[in-house]
């Protein structure tokens, strides 16, 4: 029987349950563990324990997963239980709010970019998820969306953007939207300059998939996105973590990489830096165009979170007039994540090689919702709701913030935007685990670095840590780890 326990996790438990049955040939190689909702029914444990367990069996190399069809006890050699010393001081590179010295411990499987993505999809409990990367639903409600669609499926349009292919570059009554929208804060981008595609993700891939190739150096500001590590590792690029502080990257890292490894890209979030919040100065913007012309690299400015910042906010693009930048946007994060639409404006040299690599992937992308977000903006409804978001959003995070603090959290940086940057004082990765028991998602801090090292620090949605019995679960685990 599984037992709540100060020393080891409901997941941790039932992960070693199945390791040892595994071992013991109880399992046989090839045999079929029972669905998450099944295990979850036998086991008297919740759905998001059982996934976790699963996650951990699957970092040891114990079982693997078949699309649509479950997970399986791999054939092979198994692998034993690792042993790793957290060390007396972090290593060079490795992540503000490491965990003090301690005793070698046995390695825990961490949560990584790709669990958290499961969790924001499978839908880990009913209680609001402190670790999602979205707003809660009950926020991006409208009434405008519906009627927009609407108006994009009368016969004669519904016609006209079903039965055939759409333009390769995107809509052209959305692009145009775009570049107005896009003079707004200071980037200037002609509508033949901005391609559409599936989501913002999709337009980092594009440009990736089209201006690198395996083994290809690539700067990344640390802590940063962590699908945006884990997608460029799957590329086969070579990542070069680059610190980020208040004002901007660390610039003397970046010129010792450029003298050092010719990058051949930098990727950045200038605005409400994902997790830190952190804008860019003006000064080292300067800087970073100068590095970039002088040692022939781009840059990919990540503006994900503009519908929540300033327009006046500092951008490479805006000061660049995209020579060496290229923009990338979309909408997933203020108005209908499913609908898909990201963009990115680019270069005039760029375009066609781009555009080259979108056909490659998906052909076109849908103009019917991309007609539809036209109208959106077009009709000011975008800024009214994302003004409305922002107003609530501020909010939000004034009760958050006082809840983190009476709770026995602080910030390692200032808490604006949607997102804050928490300093717990114990390990993160062990926390999270420890929270899955409880129904919550978190995002340690160490999902948010190249190489993984143990952090105390895990970044919150201040829209989604509005409940204080949350903050009072997290302080009690918090206490039992101290």
């Amino acid at each position: 029987m599984l037992m709540k326990s100060s020393t080891q996790s409901l997941t941790e438990q039932l992960a070693q349950r199945f390791a040892q049955r595994i071992r013991d040939r109880l399992l046989a190689p090839g045999a079929r563990l029972p669905s998450v909702r099944q295990c979850a029914q036998q086991q008297g444990v919740s759905p998001s324990t059982v996934v976790g367990a699963y996650d951990q069996l699957l970092a040891q190399g114990l079982v693997e997963a078949r699309r649509n069809r479950g997970f399986y006890v791999r054939e092979g050699k198994l692998s034993g239980t690792a042993q790793v010393p957290f060390g007396s001081a972090p290593a060079q590179g490795a992540p503000s709010g490491s965990v003090p010295a301690q005793a070698t411990v046995h390695h825990r499987a961490p949560l990584n970019a790709t669990a958290l993505i499961r969790g924001m999809f499978h839908g880990i409990s009913a209680k609001p998820q402190p670790g999602m990367g979205v707003l809660p639903p009950d926020w991006l409600h409208t009434t405008f969306l519906a009627t927009a669609v609407r108006r994009s499926c009368g016969t004669d349009a519904l016609n006209a953007l079903s039965l055939q292919y759409g333009e390769p570059l995107g809509d052209g009554v959305l692009r145009r939207a775009l570049s107005t929208k896009l003079a707004g804060v200071a980037v200037q981008a002609a509508p033949e300059q901005i391609m559409t595609t599936v989501g913002a993700t999709h337009a980092l891939d594009i440009v990736s998939r089209t201006l690198l190739r395996p083994g290809d150096y690539v700067m990344v500001e640390e802590p940063g996105w962590a699908i945006e590590f884990a997608r460029l590792d799957a590329l086969g690029m070579r990542i070069l973590p680059v610190p980020r502080r208040a004002e901007g990257p660390d610039l003397e890292v970046m010129a010792r990489y450029c003298e050092a490894h010719r990058p051949k890209l930098f990727v950045s979030v200038s605005v409400f830096h994902n997790p830190t919040g952190f804008c860019l100065s003006p000064s080292c913007a300067y800087r970073i165009l100068q590095l970039a012309h002088q040692h022939n690299f781009h840059v990919v400015e990540d503006d994900t979170y503009c519908h929540f910042a300033p327009e006046h906010a500092t951008r490479l693009c805006a000061l660049d007039g995209l020579q060496r930048t290229i923009y990338v946007g979309g909408f997933a994060k203020i108005l209908a994540p499913n609908w898909r639409v990201g963009y990115l404006a680019a270069p005039r040299d760029l375009v066609e090689p781009l555009l080259d690599t979108k056909l490659l992937s998906t052909l076109t992308t849908p103009a019917l919702l991309e007609r539809a977000l036209a109208g959106c903006i077009e009709q000011g409804q975008l800024r009214r709701h994302a003004e409305r978001i922002r107003s609530r959003l501020d909010a939000a995070r004034g009760r958050s913030v006082k809840l983190a603090l009476a709770h026995g959290c602080s910030f390692a940086a200032d808490p604006v935007g949607l997102f804050g940057w928490v300093q717990t004082g114990v390990d993160t990765d062990v926390l999270s685990q420890r929270m899955l028991d409880e129904g919550y998602l978190l995002a340690p801090g160490a999902l948010f670095h190249a190489e993984r090292a143990p952090s105390s620090l895990m970044r919150i949605n201040f829209a989604t840590t509005q409940q204080p019995q949350f903050w009072r679960t997290l302080q009690q685990r918090m206490a039992e780890q101290a």
